[in-house]
């Protein structure tokens, strides 16, 4: 297996960990890691491609940037809204939020 191979194969673990946790959780704390999770797997792919495919350096690099900085904006509002969940429901339970109305 060569280089490029090697890091695809381990983008695609941490993406197919991060969905399946996503899928899986119940809890929303550990819904927004395996978001996070999924994110640095695709950033690992837009790097590896970027490093062994790429004629320009910047450009994967810049996507991947780009990418951290929605990855940040996400959990920033993603923990207020949970904040928020809790603050309401006293509980970070999917199954609970959903009943929610109004």
């Amino acid at each position: 297996m060569n280089s490029l191979t090697v890091y695809l194969v381990v983008g695609a673990v941490l993406f197919s960990l991060g969905l399946f946790g996503v899928l899986t959780r119940r809890n929303l704390i550990g819904m927004l890691i395996s978001i996070e999770l999924m994110l640095n797997g695709a950033n690992l792919n837009f790097m590896a491609f970027n490093r062994f495919l790429a004629p320009e350096p910047a450009v994967g690099q810049i996507v991947t940037l780009f990418v951290m900085g929605i990855a940040a904006a996400e959990a920033a509002i993603g923990l207020s809204i949970i904040l928020a969940l809790f603050r309401r429901l006293h509980s970070i339970n999917v199954e609970r939020a959903r009943r929610l109305e109004g």
